[in-house]
């Protein structure tokens, strides 16, 4: 009973909100662009699929898996910020349904597809970054009021903007199923190769969660969130 009453005293409801909810709101933004873009591309290539289903929007709605995109995302947020753990900040949203058999050029729209919503991520990351620079650089946001109000809030977002959808984009090229990196390689592989890609497919996700557990897929990210942010807070002028 003692540990809950000193935990409560010292749990800061006002700062946990001020990370989680520009969190959620990216990670909603991220998921769902990401998702649009297979489903735009697809439907470039001739399959309407995700296009009749209501997929092509940015609209949350569409794409929230209620598990995935938020139960486990604000769970594993909360235990981390409020108990330190190591708690890996996962998330996804609802499949894309596509049907390849509509594709007109199927290898090429099968590797556009997959990159499509990589691109999507890359494409807010980069935006992220360009206005948080530019913010940087010209001193609108600075060491003296980064952590107060407002300024706070939004140094919070568009860190958020930035390195979450580094991770989705660099997340996804990893060529393990069901990641969109593995339909790229199995695009360029011998089709001897299908009957491997279809076993893992079966239990990739759970190997995947094993290795993201075992922080693996963190050392391989390590470097990108190094390289990013040196990018970020370095000068350029």
């Amino acid at each position: 009973m003692t540990l809950v009453i000193v935990f409560m005293e010292n749990f800061d409801l006002v700062n946990l909100l001020s990370n989680l909810i520009p969190y959620i709101v990216v990670l909603l933004l991220a998921i769902s662009c990401h998702e649009a873009g297979h489903a735009w591309m697809s439907m470039k290539y001739g399959d309407d699929t995700a296009y009749m289903l209501g997929r092509v929007t940015i609209n949350p709605v569409a794409h929230t898996d209620p598990i995935g995109t938020l139960l486990i995302p604000i769970v594993s947020f909360v235990l981390t910020f409020t108990t330190g753990a190591r708690v890996p900040l996962i998330g996804w949203g609802k499949p894309t349904p596509v049907n390849p058999r509509n594709w007109t050029k199927y290898k090429q729209a099968n590797v556009m597809v997959s990159i499509a919503g990589i691109g999507a991520n890359l494409i807010l990351a980069t935006i992220g970054f360009a206005i948080f620079k530019t913010l940087l650089e010209t001193g609108a946001i600075n060491a003296a009021n980064a952590r107060e109000g407002i300024v706070k809030v939004g140094v919070i977002f568009l860190n958020y903007l930035i390195f979450l959808n580094v991770s989705l984009a660099v997340f996804n090229l990893l060529p393990f199923p069901p990641l969109d990196g593995s339909k790229v390689l199995q695009t360029f592989l011998p089709a001897s190769f299908n009957p491997i890609f279809e076993l893992l497919e079966q239990y990739g996700f759970l190997i995947l969660m094993l290795l993201v557990y075992m922080g693996v897929i963190g050392v391989v990210m390590y470097p990108f969130y190094i390289f990013v942010d040196y990018l970020l807070y370095t000068r350029w002028f």
